[in-house]
């Protein structure tokens, strides 16, 4: 039997019988894979077995959907960009909201987001770019080539060690896994009727205690993840359209800076309902950044009054206050909602995982009721992104769900998967009964607190 012929990095033979093998390790590829959704990656082009020059890369990879390019350098790092476009040679500028590049640190891709009002490329027949920044294969070379720019935010030694010759560069097609279940694994009435009266009950909600007039539930997570987005989404049903009077978005360091305390009116002129949404600044994985854990606990007993500026190099010390009243139960937190990232569960690191479970003591301590939010799930999974009502017969969200009760050690039933609205115009039946039942259930774990420390 005659030899498989080798082919040359540069070379132009046809490769089409020869298997393509991917360098990323299972890790690494579970990794990429959650930061995108539920997808899963198939291997197009590979510089080694196809040639550098951008025709090979076109001949695989263009009119082929999303594609995440990978590459390898002699240093060792692991980095490189998605586009949700495809490519088509159509001699248009593309613009991608979805765009990122990433850089692998240890064992986390640190993703970088295309900044607003740039291209994503020249859909020309070059070789690939992104953000007319980053050329990789550049003049058909195995080059990494960064032009400058603003399209992304990069600093090229931390995300290629400023190691531009490369070992390897695959581009990988991105396709969409969706599996669901025999029958829903919750039971959800996805009707005006039940909306109504979910309300309804919300509305009437008497806290047990009598000294407590209403419910106050703290919002806790990392930057971006949803909790301002949580109020501004309550808010909205009560007020009957869309509403942003929390500030909310998708910044790398917390837009909120102030502990604030959100009240919730029935309506622009109703009356206050039985509960008070409590906002903090976002966790962040390094010590001096984002909130601090001694800030938490002066918030759940009440020390912290609204509007209080955090400090994260100076947490709060409960003997600055004025008063020296003993803080009351109304004043207290009776709920505590740690708000998670659908798209980042898996991505998590090991420094903000413990930052949770501290966390997560503190307030076993006191005896407070603990729930999960488990947010932006539509764009975790592209079922659920069609219909949401598909939520709970999703296996993705299934097991996303189960991911998160591991990581926080809270049980399964205590996570509620949801959808904020944050690109919205228009109220939607749906996701106000999604909303509406995760408030519901906060109110009634409030409850089960108050019980029992009265």
């Amino acid at each position: 039997m005659r030899k498989a012929k080798m082919y040359s990095a540069f070379g132009a033979a046809s490769t089409h019988n020869v298997p393509l093998t991917s360098i990323l390790t299972e890790e690494q590829r579970e990794q990429l894979c959650a930061s995108l959704g539920n997808v899963k990656l198939s291997l197009l082009y590979k510089a080694s077995v196809h040639g550098y020059k951008a025709s090979a890369f076109h001949q695989r990879c263009d009119r082929q959907g999303p594609t995440l390019l990978v590459a390898y350098n002699r240093s060792g790092y692991i980095f490189g960009g998605y586009t949700s476009v495809d490519y088509a040679q159509s001699g248009q500028y593309i613009t991608d909201k979805d765009t990122f590049i990433f850089s692998f640190q240890g064992k986390i891709p640190v993703c970088i987001k295309i900044n607003h009002g740039h291209y994503v490329r020249l859909d020309d027949a070059g070789v690939p770019s992104f953000g007319q920044q980053l050329y990789f294969c550049y003049k058909n070379q195995p080059v990494v080539y960064s032009l400058g720019g603003n399209a992304f935010s990069i600093n090229t030694a931390a995300m290629y060690g400023n190691d531009p010759q490369l070992s390897e560069c695959e581009v990988y097609k991105i396709s969409s896994q969706v599996s669901t279940e025999e029958k829903p694994w919750r039971n959800v009435l996805w009707t005006a009727e039940r909306k109504d009266e979910l309300m309804e009950m919300i509305r009437n909600h008497k806290p047990v205690v009598a000294s407590v007039s209403r419910v106050r539930i703290l919002m806790i997570g990392p930057v971006g993840a949803g909790k301002s987005s949580f109020f501004n989404s309550i808010n909205s049903i009560f007020m009957s359209r869309i509403t942003s009077k929390a500030m909310s978005g998708s910044a790398a360091t917390s837009l909120t800076t102030q502990f604030r305390t959100y009240p919730v009116k029935d309506g622009r002129e109703g009356k206050l309902l039985p509960f008070v949404l409590c906002d903090t600044m976002g966790l962040e994985e390094q010590s001096g950044a984002g909130l601090d854990i001694e800030d938490i606990s002066s918030i759940l007993q009440g020390h912290i009054p609204d509007r209080y500026k955090f400090n994260p190099t100076t947490p709060f010390k409960p003997d600055e206050q004025k008063s020296s009243r003993p803080v009351s139960l109304q004043e207290k937190i009776h709920c505590v909602v740690y708000v998670i990232d659908a798209t980042k569960i898996s991505l998590m690191s090991d420094k903000l995982q413990e930052k949770l479970a501290s966390i997560r003591r503190k307030v076993n301590s006191l005896g407070i009721s603990q729930i999960v939010l488990m947010t932006k799930v539509d764009e975790a999974c592209p079922l659920v992104e069609e219909n949401l009502q598909s939520l709970y017969v999703s296996s993705y969200i299934k097991t996303k769900v189960q991911e998160v009760s591991s990581r926080l050690g809270v049980p399964v039933s205590c996570v509620l998967p949801v959808k904020n609205y944050s690109q919205e115009l228009e109220l939607e039946l749906n996701c106000d009964v999604l909303l509406l039942s995760a408030l519901q259930q906060m109110l009634n774990f409030a409850d089960d607190y108050l019980d029992d420390a009265c």
